[in-house]
């Protein structure tokens, strides 16, 4: 192995080192946001109970959904996938609400 191949080596090892420490931030950044989301739905879901609204709001899910497709647009993430993630923690919420409805 050359000299130059080394060193060039070394620049990626140390670029991907870096860029993953961003992304393990990140990462703990999305998890401690999804803790606070689900802090704020538990309260929803709470209220729901409380008042015996139904665990699911569906006209709220596509508000959200259409919101969240708009934002992902404007930071040039995939909708489909904003979507689909946004799907999955509603999918969580409404489940959350239901065992709360039914403690």
């Amino acid at each position: 192995m050359s000299e130059s191949h080394a060193e060039v080596d070394s620049h990626a090892k140390a670029e991907l080192d870096r860029l993953r420490g961003s992304i393990d931030n990140i990462d703990a950044a999305i998890v401690h946001m999804l803790a606070e989301r689900f802090k704020c739905t538990q309260e929803v879901g709470r209220l729901k109970a409380e008042y015996r609204l139904p665990p699911a709001d569906q006209a709220r899910e596509r508000e959200q959904i259409a919101r969240l497709r708009e934002l992902a647009s404007d930071a040039r993430l995939d909708p489909a996938f904003a979507e689909k993630f946004l799907n999955f923690i509603i999918a969580e919420v409404i489940r959350h609400h239901e065992q709360i409805a039914g403690a």
